[in-house]
């Protein structure tokens, strides 16, 4: 009999523990974090102050003399998800609509690795499985050879050469130069078909997909917005840090599991091929021995933002949009408003000049 007992109770740890689902949350994330997220339906968010956390109150100025300067809109800074910093400038203010220019980049990112999770698409098929024959002016052979893997990591081997149709995504602007997965170049067109390639998997529109499994779900407001060739998403700098918050914790919202393919999240948040190692999914990566930029065939030693902590990963947009995240330091930091001065599409100087003064108060 005493045996019998000890085997039901062995039965029954074993049912319970092979009972939890996808959606749980495993204890590091639930609880080491020790992070907070906002009401989703709801303007609240918890604030800490810079004293509390025995940060330099004296380096305030010099970051707010800053980012006047070069005209910032909106900044805000979030540590362990409360609300530490949030100032609006040169007329900025907490409602208006930002556009993320790049940075959106990383949104649609997410939006594949839901969509990958969810079954409709596998990033190392071709694109063309999901945008159809002919999208581009290749062979039915060299379409073949590019997948979706080659528009999240810039490296589709389409011809960049002619600067006026790099943003262009009708077919007789996608030409052949090099062979995929040989070459790193910041192409814009060949993202903004990431785009197409969701619509293309899941049978409907991406900004409907994307709103009902990220932003919604994570209190995010906002909308996509055509200007040309290009689609733009525009929000509050709220939205942006909350899309960090989300980023932060690794694709879970609080008991909220946005993104379960943690091995998508660690790839798309890593090196994702060696020919620029400072870029993951459109992410962009710190720390990291060398880089390549936007507009550029050059590779430049050293890390991606000297000044910034090495675990950074960031969302980098034209016109100075950041979205800094350094997970070390339970960091989420939003800076977004006009150029800071060298009209980039991605990093810039004013990186550095504002990690430094960001530096200054946290430490």
């Amino acid at each position: 009999m005493k045996h019998l007992q000890i085997l039901a109770i062995l039965i029954s740890f074993l049912v319970f523990s092979c009972s939890s689902t996808n959606d749980e949350i495993p204890n590091e994330n639930e609880s080491d974090l020790g992070l907070y997220f906002p009401p989703v339906n709801s303007n609240e968010w918890e604030t800490q102050t810079v004293n509390e956390l025995g940060w330099n109150d004296s380096a305030m100025q010099a970051l707010f003399s800053l980012l006047e300067e070069k005209d910032t809109k909106a900044f805000m800074i979030l540590k362990d998800g409360k609300i530490v910093v949030e100032n609006y400038f040169n007329g900025g203010s907490s409602t208006d609509d930002n556009a993320w220019n790049s940075a959106g980049k990383t949104l649609s990112a997410f939006t594949i690795g839901i969509a990958q999770q969810e079954g409709f698409l596998d990033i190392s098929n071709p694109s063309k499985d999901y945008l159809g024959s002919n999208w581009s002016n290749l062979t039915t052979e060299q379409e073949q050879n590019i997948t979706v893997f080659n528009h999240l990591t810039m490296t589709t081997g389409l011809d960049y050469t002619n600067i006026l149709l790099q943003n262009c995504t009708l077919p007789s602007c996608f030409n052949y130069l090099n062979e995929p997965s040989s070459f790193w170049y910041y192409h814009n067109g060949a993202y903004t078909l990431t785009q197409n390639i969701v619509e293309g998997a899941i049978g409907s529109d991406f900004s409907a997909y994307f709103n009902s499994k990220l932003r919604d779900r994570i209190g995010m407001q906002g909308e996509w917005v055509s200007l040309g060739f290009n689609s733009i998403y525009f929000s509050t700098a709220r939205s942006m840090a909350r899309f960090g918050l989300l980023n932060l914790n690794q694709g879970i919202w609080e008991d909220t599991v946005v993104l379960n393919d943690i091995n998508y999240f660690i790839e798309m948040t890593n090196t994702s091929q060696n020919l620029n190692k400072s870029y993951g999914y459109l992410w962009w990566l710190n720390g990291k021995e060398s880089f390549r930029s936007p507009g550029l065939t050059l590779e430049f030693q050293g890390s991606l933002i000297i000044n910034a902590p090495d675990d950074l990963i960031a969302a980098l947009g034209k016109n100075d949009q950041k979205l800094y995240i350094v997970p070390s330091q339970n960091l989420v930091i939003v800076r977004m408003g006009g150029d800071a001065g060298e009209a980039l599409l991605g990093p810039s100087s004013f990186d550095n000049d504002l990690w430094e003064k960001i530096n200054a108060l946290i430490n």
